[in-house]
C-alpha cells in the first residue's frame, strides 16, 4: 500500500515521529486503528500525559507557524524583547 499526504499532514506525521521517537509507520498504523475501532481509545495512548488526564488533545490540527519577524542580521532576540514600538 503507498500512502500520499497533503503537505501539511506530511510534516505534521514527521514532526510527531520526531517528538515522540517512533516512526511514521507506527503513527499511521495505530490512527488508522483507532478510526476503525480497533484499538480503545485508552489502550497504549501516542501521550501517556494526555491518557493520565495531565493534559488535553490539541483543539486545533498542527499547522505549520511561519515567523513574522526575521532578525537582522546583527540583531539579536535581546534586541527585539527591547523595541519601543512594542505593545
Amino acid at each position: 500500500m503507498n500512502l500520499r499526504l497533503g503537505a501539511e499532514a506530511e510534516a505534521a506525521l514527521k514532526t510527531e515521529a520526531e517528538r515522540t521517537g517512533r516512526s511514521q509507520q507506527d503513527l499511521l498504523r495505530e490512527a488508522v486503528g483507532r478510526y476503525l475501532g480497533l484499538i480503545p481509545e485508552q489502550a497504549g495512548s501516542i501521550d501517556p500525559l494526555v491518557s493520565r488526564g495531565k493534559v488535553t488533545r490539541p483543539r486545533v490540527p498542527f499547522r505549520d507557524v511561519r515567523p513574522r519577524l526575521h532578525l537582522l542580521s546583527d540583531e539579536d532576540s535581546l534586541d527585539i524583547l527591547d523595541r519601543d514600538d512594542r505593545v
